[in-house]
């Protein structure tokens, strides 16, 4: 993300084109690239604080499920994201905020452990205020990518609760 916008600026080319471009051929790049291209320096801290904070609870705890559940947020967030969103471009990694924190909240509450249930409520505590992001506020932010992240979380919190060797 921050080599991507440090691209960005120095050369002084817009990569905004890499963002998500719903139901176009073109703008199935995004569902790779949207992540790691940000259209402000408050964009860009805004998600990697929480990027690193989520993703390294989700990698400390849950270290045998983490990359593929990283995977299935990163990804199925932004295809969900070019099928379903409004006609502009979706840049950022706030889709994939929203994903990690529906999965570290509800896994708890599926997977009923109480090391599980206690990262959910630390993890609520922390990012709970953040649920009126999936609610359409601001024409220029993507709750699209916010709601459909969080609903991608909590399904595959959903999915993983099932398998039995997952860690605790």
């Amino acid at each position: 993300m921050w080599l991507a916008y440090t691209l960005q600026m120095y050369s002084g080319v817009d990569l905004g084109f890499l963002g998500v471009n719903p139901r176009t051929l073109s703008g199935l790049i995004g569902v790779i690239t949207a992540p790691l291209i940000h259209g402000s320096l408050q964009h860009l801290v805004s998600n990697t604080f929480p990027v690193l904070f989520l993703g390294a609870t989700l990698y400390l705890f849950y270290d045998r499920i983490a990359p593929q559940v990283f995977f299935q947020c990163y990804l199925l967030t932004n295809l969900l994201v070019w099928i379903f969103g409004r006609p502009y471009y979706h840049i950022g990694a706030s889709g994939l905020v929203y994903a990690l924190a529906g999965f570290l909240i509800s896994f708890g509450i599926f997977r009923r452990r109480f090391r599980a249930i206690f990262i959910s409520l630390v993890i609520l505590l922390l990012y709970g205020g953040m649920i009126y992001g999936i609610l359409p506020q601001d024409s220029y932010i993507s709750w699209e990518s916010h709601l459909l992240g969080f609903i991608v979380g909590v399904g595959s919190a959903f999915g993983m609760s099932r398998i039995r060797r997952v860690a605790n």
